[in-house]
């Protein structure tokens, strides 16, 4: 017998379970028998597919035993089982960093908290929740040797040699007194049928049957009445996605979402859908009502489980359906796909393809019904998913225009988001130009841009993206039918001959004030110009984006490294109507204009979003500014 510590993670949510999650407990019969569907699915395909396993019985069924006089509760499966070495990583330490993230999002809110435990891959350790003690007997498919695994959660545990007539595991736990409830068979069938009804293996439990008094003609009782024990299915075992959508009652597709989302919260909606012709397959994709934790992490769990011919394939393969739509849960089954299909053959396969591309495109086509027909609806997908969806329009240039139609967007005129189609009803139909804000700052900071300022001025509506995933979006997005994407910066307004002349007569006015800032401010900026954009503000920054320098930054930061690059200094722009530069163009203190340089900058990088280099010389510098004013 030896003995080992858990994993620090392990043995912290394991405290978890015992002292923190009461409200909800009835998951872990759940997790448990989600576990044992998992091993039959695995040596299914095994049994099918590789050479190794040809010659292992696989009569699939899990069994559940409680023993009222024993106070154990005992899930049994016939599935692959585990070895030493599997038990050391599948119940002693948690591999994946996800666990981390896990116990980062922990609310404190039981029912909350309790529905992330499968989401994670450590619903194993909920059988802490109410066991005091928990044994594993196990056996590998093909190996002599099985295996017992015991720990009363204490922060050890321990594995030793043990025996067992055949492949599969057996989990026997010593219930808690306060959990005796979970020793009634008709408290079991009932969590088995919510959240396991579907599951394609057939569950048995020993139950009561209720055998009445026999009686003869007259009445008279010549057996007396009595309980039997019988052993029954308890469970459907029927893969849901492959009934008739006619016969499926919303409950069911709720039951089933909760068996393969880990989740007891209800999905916003579901999609089924049975393709037949050169190509059949089947789908049942959910929405889940809250974004899983883990969506934007670079090792976020796919939520899509992979059947051919209803035979589990894989849950942990990306590829099955686009990263940006990596909030969909549910099966895709097919007919006409090998069975040992590899991940690098799924990557390339033709029929994947197809299957990947006509489901991508039925969730478009259904999230546009739910945006037309269920407002509300869609507006609780959009908070939780909106960003996610977004980055379809850099990965999916073929369905750009369908994912560009379901965006919502702050605009400068609306208080509230809007859909992208009733913002392109007020665009100038001549002119067709979208006009759009991009920036890493606050909505408000961002809707009050003096790069705004001439579009209020004209009641030109503009797209006002302060996302940060925008600001690496955006650029890549050059048109929409037959509707161009203008930035702010590079809209240009018709002005009559006259106009450009005064303009033009103007500037040569503001050429001394010019070179002074610019002298001022050294290489903090590539240039000082005059500019007739702004109305209220005194100065604004522009890009120049001749700059083979911008061009390399902006190359850099939609590859994601933001840090490579550093962009080049900008342009100042002067408001040459603003009374401020108008008195400091007729200033000749120059100690003044030098530190109204610097000051000026500084305000102009802070409607951008950008962080100071001297915060302190910007404070010394502004209340030498008002000294003087007062």
């Amino acid at each position: 017998m030896a003995k080992h510590q858990f994993q620090t993670e392990a043995n912290q949510i394991l405290n978890l379970m015992i002292h923190s999650l009461y409200s909800n407990k009835e998951i872990f019969i759940r997790e448990l028998v989600s576990n044992a569907s998992d091993a039959l699915d695995k040596l299914n395909m095994l049994v099918l597919t590789d050479d190794a396993y040809k010659g292992v019985e696989f009569s699939p069924r899990i069994d559940i035993v409680a023993d009222k006089d024993a106070k154990t509760l005992t899930i049994k499966d016939s599935g692959i089982g585990m070895n030493e070495q599997d038990l050391m990583n599948n119940l002693g330490t948690i591999a994946k960093s996800g666990t981390k993230a896990f116990l980062e999002q922990m609310t404190g809110d039981q029912k909350k908290d309790s529905n992330l435990i499968g989401q994670f891959g450590v619903g194993f350790y909920a059988c802490f929740m109410v066991a005091h003690s928990v044994e594993v007997i196990t056996k590998k498919a093909g190996e002599e040797q099985a295996y017992l695994w015991t720990s009363k959660g204490d922060g050890e545990f321990e594995i030793e040699k043990a025996t067992r007539d055949s492949h599969g595991t057996t989990i026997i736990m010593h219930l808690n007194d306060d959990d005796a409830e979970f020793l009634d068979s008709y408290r079991i069938e009932n969590i088995i049928k919510k959240y396991s009804n579907h599951i394609p293996f057939a569950i048995f439990m020993d139950k009561e049957k209720y055998i009445p008094a026999k009686k003869d003609d007259d009445g008279n009782e010549i057996e007396p009445s009595k309980n039997e024990i019988e052993n029954v299915q308890i469970n459907r075992a029927n893969a849901l996605w492959t009934i008739s959508k006619s016969e499926i009652k919303d409950e069911e597709y709720k039951d089933f979402y909760s068996s393969i989302a880990h989740s007891s919260e209800e999905p916003l909606t579901w999609m089924h859908n049975k393709a037949e012709g050169a190509i059949e397959y089947t789908t049942l994709f959910y929405i889940p009502s809250k974004a899983p934790m883990d969506i934007y992490r670079v090792d976020y769990q796919t939520g899509i489980k992979l059947y051919i011919n209803r035979v589990f394939i894989t849950d942990d393969e990306k590829e099955l359906m686009p990263t940006y739509m990596r909030f969909l849960r549910g099966v895709i089954d097919s007919k006409d796909l090998p069975l040992n299909v590899s991940r690098e053959i799924l990557q390339s396969n033709a029929v994947m393809a197809k299957i990947r591309n006509a489901s991508v495109k039925k969730v478009l086509s259904e999230l546009a019904k739910m945006a037309k027909n269920e407002k509300d609806k869609y507006e609780n997908f959009f908070k939780e998913f909106g960003n996610v969806l977004k980055e379809g329009l850099y990965s999916d240039y073929g369905n750009r225009e369908k994912i560009l139609e379901l965006m919502k967007f702050n605009t400068l005129k609306s208080d509230e988001t809007v859909m992208f189609e009733d913002f392109l009803k007020n665009v100038d139909e001549e002119k067709k130009e979208i006009y759009y804000i991009t920036g890493k700052t606050s909505l408000s900071m961002l809707k009050n841009s003096p790069a705004l300022e001439r579009f209020k001025s004209r009641g030109i509506d503009v797209l006002v993206l302060n996302e940060e995933i925008d600001t690496i979006i955006f650029p890549m997005i050059t048109e929409y039918k037959e509707y161009k994407f203008v930035h702010v910066s590079d809209a240009k307004f018709g002005e009559n001959e006259d106009e450009k002349k005064a303009e033009q007569e103007s500037a040569k006015e503001f050429e001394g004030l010019v070179k002074e800032l610019k002298d001022s401010l050294g290489d903090s900026v590539k240039s000082v110009e005059v500019t007739f954009d702004l109305v209220e503000s005194p100065v604004k920054l522009k890009e120049d984006k001749e700059d083979p320098a911008y061009m390399m930054a902006q190359m850099m930061k939609q590859m994601g490294q933001n840090t490579v690059a550093p962009a080049p200094a900008p342009i100042l722009q002067i408001n040459p109507k603003h009374e401020l530069i108008l008195k400091l163009k007729n200033s000749s203190d120059q100690n003044l204009i030098s530190d109204a340089a610097h000051v000026l900058l500084d305000q102009a990088k802070l409607f951008e979003g950008l962080e100071l280099d001297d915060t302190a010389g910007f404070i010394t510098r502004l209340n030498r500014i008002i000294t003087k004013a007062v």
